[in-house]
């Protein structure tokens, strides 16, 4: 699957640690005012089947949101033996304007579960850049009863933020996770959780900070 957005400007990077320090650029700055175009090079994952997934910029460009729409990891009951992990990987290629360079600040997830007393859950999300050999992590786990809403957040502090390279085309890759565990619940009872809202889709946004590349 490939969707082209042409937005005014923003999008992606990574959290400490998932690949080498470059050269810090020169300065904090507002997202650039250049057109960028963001494709979407690849969406697959059973948590996200073709046409189940949606990419879309905010308009002040310091966010961009993943919207699922059947994203659904349970266990007990009938469920299949597959259900109990869903996972969806991401990977976009980003069009950065000439002189900038970005960077993921932060990452919202939310969903609602429902786990069974002696159930519990996790929410993974891991960041790389193509051809980096690390990758940066974050799980969230929750435990049974629960039957509500529930939100996670990845935050990296500014001073750890680590920014796409400059002048180098790389794909950044998201591959979020849900599993959900029987544990000591009552087999015959389901236990699920899903990235979704009351609508039938979650809004997953992953917040942008932007530099200026040092000048030549």
């Amino acid at each position: 699957m490939r969707i082209r957005l042409l937005v005014a400007a923003a999008t992606a990077a990574l959290f400490a640690s998932a690949m080498p320090a470059h050269s810090a650029p020169s300065s904090i700055v507002d997202p650039p005012p250049d057109r960028i175009v963001i494709d979407i090079a690849t969406v697959n994952g059973s948590g996200c089947p073709l046409g189940t997934a949606a990419v879309a910029v905010s308009e002040d460009n310091t966010a961009f949101t993943v919207t699922y729409s059947e994203y659904l990891a349970q266990v007990g009951g009938n469920s299949a033996p597959t259900a109990a992990r869903k996972n969806c990987q991401l990977s976009l290629v980003v069009h950065v304007p000439q002189g900038f360079t970005y960077a993921v600040a932060s990452a919202d997830y939310r969903g609602y579960a429902s786990l069974r007393p002696g159930a519990s859950s996790t929410e993974k999300a891991s960041y790389y850049f193509q051809g980096s050999p690390s990758t940066a992590s974050r799980t969230h786990a929750f435990r049974g009863p629960h039957e509500d809403n529930w939100q996670a957040t990845d935050e990296t502090d500014w001073a750890q933020l680590v920014w796409a390279p400059c002048g180098v085309q790389r794909n950044f890759n998201i591959n979020t996770e849900l599993r959900v565990n029987l544990g000591t619940s009552n087999p015959a009872t389901t236990s699920y959780m899903t990235m979704d809202s009351t609508d039938g889709s979650i809004n997953t946004v992953y917040h942008l900070a932007w530099k200026e590349c040092p000048r030549r």
